[in-house]
């Protein structure tokens, strides 16, 4: 789980892998899934194949009409229930209806969020985006922590990104309280902070043989990029002028469902067995950054989302921050 344990495996997966060939040949069958975000974008890929696999699928929705409308041809056991993970309220009634009627949770994928919004706030006062992106989904975590203990080989992935690359945790003003919020440094740092939960999550499973692992889905056109003008999507280069996809967003960016491969691939893989923490891309554990490659901006994960330290730290203001709110 630190910088040492960043090792690819060789899995024979690749970049455009997609769900339904990571999970070729996995009967999920009597397995109990939760997928946050699972009616939209990658996430209703995710739980689409992992129901198609025989898993029982739980999907928290915020936006009941719009889930109804996108689960409504899902093959398989897949139902809903209300949450918003930026109403902690919400969160807890979701827990304690799982906690009551499921006797086990194999998987938790933690798959919603936001993403270069503007500013707000949830919650009790936090920045909406580490809110909503990590703190929502550490209150959902932790509330279920103990039916995850209880769930032989469950294991948890949280939803990072590359983004990650552009800060570290703001320790000194995590909710910009004191200095101008940017959204995209806001992004990042929600991102670094969902790498380091399932870092700082892994250490919490260990002695019950759970697992935890944040990934990067990859560049993926989903209803993420809603708060994103077209103007700023052209000067990042994803768009052209004529507002269609740009030919380098069509080599690299990835569809949905080759966007949720490395999610099912960290959920399943029988390679990160004794791989506790680690931060994956492209259907394989992520190298550590090289600076010097021309790809440093889009590859690999930078050692401060993969620090132990940093992970404790961020632990213990989280569960302060939530045990204030």
């Amino acid at each position: 789980m630190a910088t040492t344990d960043q090792i690819p495996t060789n899995s024979g997966f690749h970049a455009k892998s997609t769900g339904s060939e990571v999970l070729s040949g996995i009967d999920l069958t009597g397995k109990t899934v939760i997928v946050t975000g699972g009616y939209s974008g990658i996430g209703l890929e995710a739980a689409r194949c992992l129901a198609r696999n025989g898993a029982s699928v739980i999907v928290p929705v915020r936006s009941p009409d719009k889930a109804k409308e996108n689960l409504a041809d899902m093959q398989g056991d897949v139902k809903t229930a209300p949450m918003d993970l930026a109403d902690l309220a919400s969160i807890r009634k979701f827990a304690d209806s799982i906690l009551e009627f499921s006797p086990r949770l194999d998987l938790l994928i933690n798959n919603a969020g936001i993403m270069a919004c503007p500013e707000a706030r949830v919650g009790p006062g936090w920045e909406s985006q580490f809110g909503v992106n990590h703190m929502g989904h550490f209150a959902l975590t932790t509330a279920l922590l103990d039916l995850l203990k209880k769930t032989s080989g469950a294991r948890v992935v949280a939803l990072s990104s590359t983004a990650h690359k552009l800060t570290d945790m703001r320790w000194d003003d995590i909710q910009y309280d004191r200095t101008d919020y940017d959204k995209w440094q806001a992004y990042g740092q929600a991102k670094t902070a969902n790498a380091l939960f399932a870092n700082g999550l892994s250490r919490r499973l260990a002695d019950s043989g759970g697992l935890a692992f944040s990934v990067h889905p990859g560049g993926i056109f989903t209803p993420l990029q809603r708060h994103l003008p077209q103007e700023e999507m052209i000067a990042l280069g994803w768009l052209d002028e004529s507002g269609e996809p740009s030919e380098p967003a069509k080599q690299g960016f990835k569809n949905p469902e080759q966007g949720a491969s490395t999610t099912l691939w960290a959920a399943t893989s029988t390679k990160l067995e004794g791989k506790p923490g680690v931060y994956c891309e492209d259907c394989d554990i992520a190298a550590i950054t090289d600076p010097d490659s021309p790809y440093a901006r889009y590859m690999g994960v930078d050692p401060h989302a993969c620090s132990d330290e940093s992970a404790e730290r961020l632990w213990e203001i989280s569960e302060k921050l939530l045990a204030k709110a």
